[in-house]
């Protein structure tokens, strides 16, 4: 074997992945992070963050082999935005404990203001940049997903049918969102429902065959090709330690972010609803880009829509219950009327984004208008927040006029798209019927 094909053999990545997580290791089990100016420890934790998003990526793609595909995609949507999480559960934590001061009250807000802003984010610009980068991506390498079609911003791409599933549980979860604000906070109803959807799930989707769908190159066919005995440990060693160095380095990756921001007189309310989720964002739309750049843009559009789901149900769901551990009993998680307000804006915006979902494409002129909706607003708030232009509006008026928008467009798409909604639901349906039906009994097809 030659130097080149040495440098070229899929472990070569592997060992590069983990240098980039050793600096954090080191620091991290040395305890020297304290010491670290703020830009030093951006900069090492994001080099373990983006170390971890390759190795997270590789075991998920290699898992594909012994595990439904679904299922591998959902491990890997929840190991990557379990720094999103972990932020949000601890203003829940801190809320709980300081409940009926100011400064819980503040910490309650900040919570569902951290949990709208990543939600936002995603759809944002997580499925509209993706979605850009894909079918810019197509133009200089065949990618099967990207549909090329005459006319303005035309072009698109076409998901995967299986995601079906995946777009009829965030439609129900979204439904749902939108009656949240109603009840003053976030409550044991909002966690059955929510935390009850993922579950089922999850449920549907372990029932499903593992199968080799698309082929593999470079690590994850390396490590497919491992006998089984090797490979599942492999595999959850992959999954274990990428999850540990994204959990232990994005919130100070994220907390770095802020501190930086604040310097630049950017407002710390601000930055905890947009720059911190950006950060803890960051895992998984890494491990997408990667996905997209291997031609396998629906392993990376599943992986969002996954990752979406288990944010808009399980993050939602359990905020209640780690507010109600810090409280010291059972409560209900409060907001005031502009984190009310985020709520709708959120549900609406995921409402519109899966009426573009519903026909399973998304075109370029569809990305283009999810992620100029979204930066307007953020915009537009941050202008309304610094005094910085006068408005014959102010914050809250903003996000509802926003959220009518996002209400109204999805509407006029589902009713032009209503055929595609219930073909969509039906084949959600199936495949629930097909999960839960008895082992011994026929499936009667469609």
């Amino acid at each position: 074997m030659t130097a080149l094909n040495r440098l070229r053999h899929p472990l070569v990545a592997v060992a590069a992945a983990f240098l980039l997580t050793t600096p954090w290791v080191v620091s991290e089990l040395g305890g020297l992070v304290g010491s670290y100016s703020t830009g030093t420890v951006v900069a090492v934790a994001g080099l373990a963050v983006l170390g971890a998003s390759f190795l997270l990526a590789w075991g998920a793609e290699t898992a594909e082999k012994d595990v439904p595909r679904a299922f591998a995609i959902a491990v890997l949507a929840v190991l990557a935005v379990a720094p999103e999480y972990a932020v949000d559960a601890l203003y829940a934590f801190n809320a709980g404990q300081l409940a009926g001061t100011p400064d819980g009250a503040e910490a309650a807000n900040l919570a569902v203001a951290n949990m709208t802003g990543a939600n936002r984010i995603l759809i944002g610009i997580g499925w509209s940049g993706i979605a850009l980068f894909t079918v810019f991506r197509a133009a200089s390498g065949a990618d099967p997903a990207v549909e090329q079609r005459d006319g303005f911003l035309a072009s698109g791409v076409n998901l995967d049918p299986d995601i079906a599933t995946e777009v009829a549980f965030l439609f129900a979860a979204t439904l749902w969102a939108f009656l949240v604000p109603l009840n003053g906070g976030i409550d044991i109803l909002d966690m059955l429902v929510l935390v009850g959807l993922y579950v089922v799930y999850i449920l549907i989707i372990l029932k499903g065959d593992a199968e080799a769908l698309e082929e593999h190159v470079g690590v994850p066919a390396y490590l497919q090709r491992l006998r089984r005995r090797l490979r599942i440990p492999v595999v959850l060693g992959l999954f274990t330690y990428s999850g540990v160095m994204i959990f232990s380095a994005v919130e100070p990756f994220a907390h770095g972010l802020e501190v930086l921001g604040e310097g630049f007189g950017i407002p710390s309310f601000f930055m905890i609803q947009w720059i911190a989720p950006l950060a803890s964002e960051s895992p998984e739309l890494i491990v997408v880009v990667y996905l997209v750049n291997k031609a396998r843009s629906t392993a990376g559009f599943n992986a969002l829509i996954s990752s979406k789901l288990n944010q808009w149900t399980l993050l939602i769901g359990t905020l209640v219950v780690v507010y109600s551990i810090g409280l010291g009993t059972y409560g209900t998680l409060p907001f005031d009327a502009k984190q009310q307000a985020e709520i709708w804006i959120t549900a609406a915006q995921s409402l519109f984004a899966i009426a573009i979902l519903v026909n399973l494409n998304i075109s370029l002129r569809e990305a283009i208008l999810l992620l100029v909706l979204f930066l307007t607003q953020v915009f537009v708030e941050f202008l309304i927040i610094r005094d910085l232009v006068a408005f014959p509006f102010d914050s809250y008026e903003l996000l509802v006029g926003y959220t009518v928008v996002y209400v109204v467009l999805a509407v006029g798409l589902f009713v032009a798209r209503r055929e595609a909604l219930r073909r969509l639901v039906a084949r959600a349906v199936t495949t629930a019927q097909t999960a839960f039906r008895p082992s011994d009994q026929p499936s009667t097809g469609d």
